[in-house]
């Protein structure tokens, strides 16, 4: 992607200039961000992804005034009636599931895979909603069917409605309004609220992304360390020959204190390892992911990244789906290109060593990659 080149997408923004002036900073509306769309989804084979174990799917509904919430599977019988107003069906990780859904998600590859997360899909009747909230992550919302009104506004009050179950916030202060139509798209930066209502059936994409706290990061951190604590911190025991005779024995001695803070240091020095957990943290697949082995044998002619693979890399390492490889020179280069281009041609892999050939076929083994394009 040429990320100087204006996009009809961002509104004739090219995505350098939309990350420096909005990205985490300021709304955008762009009418006509994806010309003539139309749902990559009939309504039926939404409700057949929501029917689905592997899904996750939620139903929020309002009547007179009280909010519903319930989490799927859901049964075609068990959705409201069409006629009935205010419903919302929202299918979670639609880009999963469908290849024409997928390649909507990598229009938006400008921002770091490490934070694009998945393709929301709101499906709405006539006035349905989820309420005014807050998101703590940014969103695009891109209109595919019937027409959304959508009041949003920098809200510094941030408490919520008690007794809800869902977030809602208790005194949401609009400052602009839009009806968004198909094609059209906003952006809104985290913790901007806002409230989107259903004009008639209605269809909303939500491009979602990542944002880790501190917190998530140093738990998946440590814990992920903790199997390699033998490696990192060394298996030498305690030792204490200048110990003394003590009058205080429950005191637990300082150089025991020392000698665990040293243990916890050298697990944390390895920024080589802290640099690996993270990337396989990040390219865990979520739970509900499971691949297809497609049991086919042969050379690989060409590489396309499965949907559901998530492919990254560091300076030093290649990550996919959770698991980290040591890569660098002519096949490191190749793993990158993977990476940032999800596929790779007969004429990349001609120049594969017999190492990084065996790894391809390997991950195709496990239904991670293709050769060839990726069934739909």
């Amino acid at each position: 992607m040429d990320i100087d080149q204006s996009l009809v997408l961002l509104g004739g923004l090219s995505p350098a200039r939309f990350m420096s002036r909005h990205w985490q900073k300021k709304p955008l509306l762009v009418r006509g961000a994806v010309p003539d769309f139309q749902p990559l989804l009939a309504r039926s084979a939404l409700f057949d992804l929501a029917a689905r174990d592997d899904v996750e799917s939620r139903l929020v509904a309002r009547q007179q005034g009280q909010w519903s919430f319930r989490r799927g599977p859901f049964a075609r019988r068990s959705l409201p009636p069409l006629s009935r107003p205010g419903w919302t069906l929202l299918v979670q990780g639609a880009d999963l599931h469908d290849s024409g859904v997928h390649r909507l998600l990598a229009s938006f590859r400008f921002v770091p895979e490490a934070r694009l997360d998945d393709l929301m899909i709101s499906y709405a009747s006539d006035g349905g909603g989820v309420g005014p909230h807050f998101d703590s992550y940014d969103v695009f919302l891109l209109q595919a069917q019937g027409r959304r009104r959508w009041r949003i506004g920098r809200q510094k009050d941030l408490s919520l409605q008690q007794g809800q179950p869902l977030m809602i916030l208790a005194r949401f202060e609009p400052e602009e309004e839009f009806v968004l139509e198909p094609g059209d798209m906003l952006y809104l930066p985290p913790r901007y609220a806002h409230d989107g209502i259903a004009e008639g059936e209605c269809q909303t994409y939500s491009i979602g992304f990542r944002a880790p706290s501190r917190a998530e990061l140093a738990r998946e951190a440590l814990q992920r360390l903790a199997e390699d604590a033998e490696e990192t911190a060394g298996e030498s025991l305690y030792a204490d020959a200048r110990q003394t005779a003590t009058v205080a024995p429950g005191e637990i001695p300082a150089p025991l204190r020392q000698f665990a803070r040293d243990a916890l240091e050298r697990a944390w020095a390895d920024a080589e390892a802290l640099d690996r957990v993270l990337g396989e943290y990040l390219t865990e697949p979520k739970a509900n992911v499971w691949f297809d082995t497609p049991g086919v044998n042969g050379t690989m002619t060409q590489v396309v990244l499965d949907r559901r693979s998530r492919m990254m890399y560091d300076p030093r390492h290649v990550f996919i789906n959770g698991e980290s490889y040591r890569a660098s020179g002519p096949d490191a280069r190749l793993m990158r290109k993977l990476a940032d281009e999800r596929r790779l041609t007969p004429a990349d892999l001609a120049r594969a060593s017999e190492g990084a050939r065996g790894l391809l076929q390997s991950w195709r083994d496990a239904g991670w990659v293709h050769d060839g394009e990726e069934p739909a």
